[in-house]
């Protein structure tokens, strides 16, 4: 609602119509996140496309006494004409980091706010942990299998972002639709308790799904559902392509159950294991026999971190001069950097970041020089020139690119950023005044 209402006085006071810049960025990192990721940003942009202001929500505003009639009439005719740069998704951030730059009229830039900061947030704190998730996976695939545990609408953003943080499939088909994810899925216990004995049901997941099905053996007992699922898959004519594992002391039960599946000559058959499964609880498992993870309520949560805890401010505007000015707040522990920030990540000579660069007061033209003296990788592109957005940034093919691109950037990182524990951020950030 401030929106609108910032937006109202401002038309009333003539300075609705001021060039200014905002950036979306965190002022920190939570103590167990040595690096964030970029998620999101091709959802804003599909977002944008249809951004705008209906006659049937414009009346609302007005019979609520929220909007003036000046203010009616310009949204009735308003789109977003300004630019947007930002971080390439998939992309790793640290405190400080610019992730997106709005420039354009105040009334362009703060119409975009919740916009903005509800996706990334969102995405951000997924993307962040399902990164975490397959570091401590050590190259295993991790299958999102979380849309029970969150709203029905943040469950596809989260597969989304899953795979962004490097996971390789979901079993939310609308995700997997939407977005061209492979989809994944078998069978619950449900389906076990249904048949008259476990071997019925295995038969006729089988019969249905082919022998190199997954088959989940902990309903009853889990070395007799070893037994039961091997034996399936040979009557049908195969091998059985894998067995889940849901429950009890998981280590232990992979161990057991690899010994048993390679005594039984079925040595291809995979492993695969769920029960609420976390980083910690991956990296606990990385001795085990383990094949693939299905993660579900802490992928979607955030793994501990709900949200990224972004903020959008303006950094400089337009004078009653025309001139263009640096602003900043200075309240304390919410003090923010005036003007705008050019980003890039400076590499040591072993070929790894060594700091977040962030030059102050330049344009991204400009930027771009500076930062090859420095030795910088630039971290911004432009996703929207003059209102007009970059398709490829949100096309079908852009999930893709960003899972590939979080996995370079990821690379490039020191060391320390790949532990699990909490500590400093993998790099630090260094603010450069450019007079």
């Amino acid at each position: 609602m401030y929106e609108l209402t910032m937006l109202d006085a401002a038309l009333k006071d003539g300075t609705a119509h001021r060039r200014c810049t905002f950036e979306l960025f965190g002022r920190r990192l939570p103590a167990t996140r040595r690096f964030g990721v970029v998620a999101g940003t091709g959802r804003i942009l599909e977002a944008l496309e249809r951004f705008e202001f209906d006659a049937e929500q414009i009346d609302w505003l007005r019979d609520q006494g929220i909007l003036s009639e000046e203010a009616a009439q310009f949204l009735a005719s308003w789109r977003f004409t300004g630019d947007i740069w930002g971080y390439a998704e998939g992309e790793c951030y640290f405190p400080g980091s610019p992730l997106l730059t709005v420039e354009g009229t105040f009334a362009d830039c703060t119409l975009l706010e919740t916009l903005l900061l509800s996706i990334l947030n969102h995405d951000c704190a997924v993307a962040s942990a399902a990164s975490r998730m397959t570091i401590a996976a050590h190259g295993r695939p991790c299958m999102d299998m979380g849309a029970r545990r969150a709203h029905e609408r943040a469950a596809v953003s989260a597969a989304r972002a899953a795979i962004i943080g490097g996971f390789q499939g979901t079993s939310d088909l609308e995700a997997a639709k939407r977005y061209g994810i492979r989809c994944i899925g078998t069978a619950a216990h449900a389906f076990t308790l249904l048949h008259d004995s476990e071997r019925d049901a295995f038969d006729s997941q089988v019969a249905k799904l082919g022998a190199g099905t997954t088959l989940l053996v902990d309903t009853y007992d889990i070395r007799q559902g070893v037994i039961n699922a091997v034996e399936a898959a040979r009557a049908a004519g195969g091998e059985l392509g894998a067995v889940r594992l849901d429950s009890g002391d998981l280590v232990a039960e992979a161990f057991k159950v690899r010994g048993q599946l390679d005594a039984m000559g079925a040595t291809t058959t995979k492993i695969t294991v769920t029960s609420d499964l976390d980083e910690y609880a991956i990296a606990a498992l990385g001795a085990a026999p383990v094949d693939s993870y299905g993660v579900g309520t802490k992928l979607v949560t955030g793994s501990g971190v709900p949200t990224a805890a972004l903020v959008y401010k303006v950094v400089q505007r337009e004078d009653s001069n025309g001139q263009i000015v640096s602003v900043a707040k200075k309240a304390e522990s919410k003090s923010t950097v005036g003007g705008r920030k050019v980003a890039g990540r400076v590499m040591g000579e072993d070929g790894y970041a060594t700091e977040e660069l962030l030059l102050v007061g330049m344009s991204f033209e400009e930027g771009q020089a500076l930062l090859a003296e420095r030795g910088a990788r630039p971290l911004q592109v432009q996703l929207v020139r003059g209102g007009k957005i970059d398709a490829e940034a949100w096309g079908p093919e852009a999930l893709s690119r960003a899972q590939e691109h979080h996995l370079r950037a990821r690379n490039e990182l020191p060391y320390q950023a790949w532990r699990l524990s909490e500590g400093e951020v993998a790099i630090p950030t260094r603010y450069e005044q450019v007079d």
